[in-house]
């Protein structure tokens, strides 16, 4: 019987910052037989409409709009001769991580993989996830769709414009859309704070007058073949609505920015376990799912606000392949990493610690539920406190990270680890 299966060692699936940062990695480290498979013409992902600056800040030590991020990553990858097949579809992975893909050129191939990164990112959440009352009409977007629309396709959506929530996509597009000559009349967001980066906060809306109105939301949209307006109003604690409040304004566009989630439909096919609260992978500390040799990273794992630290976690997850591949890996004893009050998506969520040799030091990243201001982040196991630093600020809008050194996992070793925000230190 004659088998079509092409045998590759790794093989990323995405070339975006995670998937090159990952494949690059790995390839440094020895791997190479190794594959990238990217769904678009182009490889960068995102950041080829990002044409925006403020990347590369901490990974480069200077600011480079998306593209600019992007190229780097591509050039360095193009040096290393990495095989890098873009318009190709991966369209099922098992759990024995057979991976089936389509392209125009190549048509239906099935790899046989050893190793297998998961880089897909995400995107963005839609318009039914919302269940807004009122018509359908032309001029309702996505805020991700109408910067491709600007700043890719030369395209303006509207001339008087509403953002429905604060997230970084949104703050950025009502920058973008007043740069452009729209008027932009308000961001809208449910919560009493704004979901995304304080520096874009100030940058995109403070400084262009843009009021952001929190604890509102649109409750109506009008218009029949095109948007008209939308009315807002106010909402209480529990987030509903108050009779009362609502407030017409007339638009001819509508942004959506309500939120990103990670693209795990072939996570899902190959039989990854997905956190409730991150809606990505469950991972250990080498980026390694529950099916051994199938490693996640970047926006498919949890939803990131900077992409340096994308590609940093990235080229984490490919040394982890390269070292998997190529059998360097200790026995170790299992933490698992629990949320504790006031903290919600820990990741990674369990912490493969060596027997026999001194761990190394191990990042915490997760999100505060709501904002805190002068509260502790603390780490304990059921026995004792590892730390408990101080923070100014808590905000969820901003992720939060905590360093476990190695002392502090010797403790931990086997032991289940807690998360958590506290008002004072504890000892």
């Amino acid at each position: 019987m004659r088998d079509d299966r092409i045998p590759v060692d790794l093989l990323v699936v995405g070339a975006g910052p995670a998937g090159l940062a990952a494949a690059i990695a790995a390839r440094k480290a020895g791997v190479t037989s190794l594959v990238v498979l990217e769904r678009e013409d182009e490889q960068g992902g995102i950041l080829n409409q990002c044409i925006h600056n403020g990347f590369g800040l901490h990974r480069f030590r200077e600011e480079l709009t998306g593209p600019e991020y992007a190229q780097r990553d591509i050039d360095e990858a193009q040096a290393l001769e990495l095989d890098i097949r873009t318009g190709t579809t991966v369209l099922d992975i098992t759990p024995d991580k057979l991976v089936t893909a389509v392209s125009r050129e190549r048509g239906i191939q099935v790899f046989a993989a050893k190793a297998v990164i998961l880089a897909m990112g995400c995107r963005e959440r839609p318009r039914g996830a919302l269940a807004i009352p009122g018509s359908r009409p032309a001029g309702v977007f996505s805020a991700g769709t109408a910067q491709k629309l600007v700043n890719m396709a030369g395209y303006m959506p509207g001339k008087r414009v509403v953002i429905l929530g604060s997230g970084d996509i949104g703050l950025i597009m009502a920058r973008r859309m007043a740069l452009q000559g729209a008027q932009v009349l308000a961001c809208v967001e449910l919560m009493p704070y704004s979901s995304g980066l304080n520096r874009n906060i100030v940058q995109c809306l403070q400084d262009y007058d843009i009021p952001l109105l929190l604890s509102h939301t649109v409750v109506d949209i009008h218009g029949r073949e095109r948007l008209s307006g939308v009315t807002v109003a106010a909402v209480g604690e529990d987030r509903q609505p108050l009779p009362g409040t609502e407030k017409y304004l007339a638009c001819d566009t509508l942004l959506l920015s309500v939120g990103l989630i990670p693209e795990n439909e072939l996570s899902l096919s190959a039989g990854v376990q997905l956190s409730p609260a991150t809606q990505g992978p469950v991972v250990n500390n080498l980026f390694e799912t529950n099916i051994k040799g199938v490693f996640a990273c970047g926006n498919v794992l949890h939803v990131h606000d900077l992409v340096d630290y994308v590609s940093r976690e990235s080229a984490q997850a490919g040394q982890a392949a390269a070292d998997y591949l190529l059998g360097a890996r200790p026995c170790f004893l299992r933490s698992r990493v629990c949320d504790g009050q006031g903290v919600r998506g820990t990741v990674p969520q369990l912490l493969d610690i060596p027997c026999e040799q001194t761990p190394e030091t191990v990042e915490l990243m997760f999100r505060p539920d709501r904002v805190y201001q002068n509260h502790h982040v603390t780490v304990r196991t059921p026995d004792e406190v590892l730390l408990s630093q101080r923070r100014m600020i808590f905000t969820p809008g901003e992720m939060a990270e905590v360093k476990l050194g190695p002392a502090m996992l010797e403790q931990a070793r086997g032991k289940t680890i807690t998360v958590e925000i506290t008002k004072e230190k504890q000892a």
